[in-house]
């Protein structure tokens, strides 16, 4: 009697799990043009997540990264985290007369960012996201990310995989708005760090942001980031420049079912048109070895039927 309702209760799981497949499958991804882009994506995901697939992969190691900055969302002209950072700085000169002789990106960052506590600053970034606006989209930061990336992200977990962000952001500024923007918690975001200081502050435990810097979560350091803080290589994972290319060799150099993707920026109408030659997200080599290698590229123009979410 036991093994009969055991082979039932498998069997009900099984079906249980075919269903919610079936309806993830017709209900997702509906902003992505159907074409082999989107066919890639949900073969894969099918062939992992579906019991009795000879590329079946367990949830525990379903586990996803995408870099953020132009894959997640919008890079141009400048990176979010910049602006926010330039917005910052004239607020300090009379504190900090250096920052009007800052030369690179790295030093304007950790001069405005410095010297305050991990709460003062996610009360900055979350005031700052309340009432900034893109320079030539209008819209508020958080609100210039991609709609068919955000289906894919849900899609995923709904089919029991872990998303991460693994970018070159500071993973203190993203972790702010990460999980209302795109249902990713603040554990699943890893990011460039500078050194904490532990202080006594009126008799109260802080965190301190110094001005060192601690962790480049770039180029190579992406799958070093990985390895520190998930401890399994992905199975999938997406980016869209020269400083992913890394994180998608090793992803997917791994064993069994492998998925690399980029997103290219192909459409200089609703968002821009870059690749080779530009000063931000740079896309050159890496998109070479997608090409030699057979991994997804993603045409914005011609896969994505919406960019950004419907405004508010």
């Amino acid at each position: 009697m036991r093994s009969v309702l055991i082979r039932v209760g498998v069997a009900t799981a099984l079906l249980v799990g075919a269903a919610l497949y079936a309806r993830a499958d017709s209900d997702s991804l509906s902003s992505w043009n159907d074409g082999k882009t989107k066919q890639a994506i949900v073969g894969f995901v099918k062939r992992v997540a579906t019991p009795g697939s000879p590329d079946f992969v367990i949830p525990e190691a379903r586990i996803a990264v995408f870099d953020n900055d132009g894959t997640l969302w919008s890079e141009q002209p400048m990176y979010f985290q910049v602006a926010f950072a330039m917005d910052r700085a004239k607020t300090l000169p009379a504190k900090k007369p250096e920052l009007a002789s800052m030369h690179s990106v790295e030093e304007l960052v950790a001069a405005t960012h410095a010297g305050m506590t991990t709460d003062e600053f996610q009360k900055l970034v979350t005031d700052w996201l309340a009432v900034a606006k893109h320079p030539t989209l209008g819209r508020p930061y958080d609100r210039c990310v991609y709609q068919p990336m955000l289906e894919l992200l849900a899609y995923l977990r709904l089919n029991g995989f872990k998303t991460y962000i693994v970018s070159g952001g500071g993973v203190e500024f993203m972790r702010v708005w990460a999980e209302k923007a795109y249902g990713i918690p603040p554990e699943q975001v890893i990011g460039s760090s500078g050194k904490l200081k532990y202080e006594l502050r009126d008799g109260k435990p802080v965190l301190v942001k110094l001005a060192e810097v601690e962790i480049i979560d770039d180029g190579p350091g992406k799958p070093a980031s990985i390895q520190r803080v998930i401890g399994r290589r992905p199975i999938f994972a997406f980016g869209n420049s020269d400083g992913d290319r890394e994180m998608l060799e090793w992803t997917a150099a791994g064993q069994g079912a492998r998925f690399a993707g980029l997103v290219h920026h192909t459409d200089a109408e609703r968002e821009w048109a870059y690749d080779r030659e530009s000063h931000i997200g740079k896309l050159d080599k890496a998109w070479d070895e997608a090409k030699a290698k057979g991994w997804t590229v993603v045409d914005m123009k011609s896969d994505w039927k919406v960019v950004y979410p419907a405004a508010e």
